[in-house]
């Protein structure tokens, strides 16, 4: 059985998920894991941003709208 996580978003072959992280500054820190293919043969890279955000859901819909971006250069 696989989790998939509430906030993740499937695109073609691939799934994203975000990652956020609370900074020490207090802000979040926006990352995304961009995974395809499945079993022995799931490749999963993750992408991590420079831009520091004030609220987790600003940070969460970053790194889903940069996860798409690669999507669609990868394609």
């Amino acid at each position: 059985m696989n989790c998939i996580p509430n906030n993740a978003l499937s695109v073609g072959k691939y799934l994203l998920s975000p990652l956020v992280k609370l900074t020490e500054s207090g802000q979040y820190a926006a990352s995304v894991s961009v995974r395809s293919g499945r079993g022995c043969g799931t490749h999963d890279r993750i992408y991590r941003f420079t831009p520091f955000f004030a609220t987790r859901e600003e940070a969460t819909l970053y790194a889903l709208a940069q996860g798409q971006r690669y999507v669609r250069q990868a394609s």
